[in-house]
């Protein structure tokens, strides 16, 4: 079983913007990340830990501005927290291993796959396409990944 964790050499690797997002809690602005638009068959796992997060084939376009998924690729290394910054109450996404602050989740989701909108910071992630994922530790969740269009 693969040990997912925080290092120091991860959090030093990490470009100002990552840092901002998962470290200081940041968020992106909103139509600028990175894979917001990627359709690549794949996961996104934490830039920090490597813990798989989320897999192409729950991804979809909210019109939110950030990259949205409906389910997490792995429920327990995903942590949900109350977040009352900002005048608002809402629920922060963390990665469980990493700390990683990822974004919030909302309740306003595709209802016909659960109702939920993961709404994550592309600084938060680093993408694993399906080509890749069994060399690189991944391959137990090929069968989570599907083409998508």
């Amino acid at each position: 079983m693969t040990e997912y964790r925080k290092t120091s050499e991860a959090v030093a690797a990490l470009s100002p913007e990552q840092y901002r997002v998962t470290q200081q809690s940041g968020t992106e602005r909103p139509g600028t990340g990175e894979y917001l638009n990627n359709k690549d068959p794949g996961i996104y796992v934490d830039i920090v830990s490597g813990e798989p997060l989320f897999a192409s084939s729950d991804k979809y376009e909210s019109g939110c501005g950030w990259p949205s998924f409906t389910k997490p690729i792995e429920p327990a290394n995903v942590a949900e927290l109350n977040d009352t910054t900002h005048g608002m109450i809402r629920t922060e996404v963390r990665s469980t291993h990493g700390d990683s602050h990822l974004g919030h989740v909302f309740t306003d989701g595709p209802r016909d796959r659960g109702g939920l909108r993961y709404c994550i910071n592309s600084a938060s992630l680093r993408f694993v396409h399906r080509d890749d994922m069994v060399a690189q530790g991944y391959g137990a969740y090929l069968d989570q990944v599907e083409d998508i269009a």
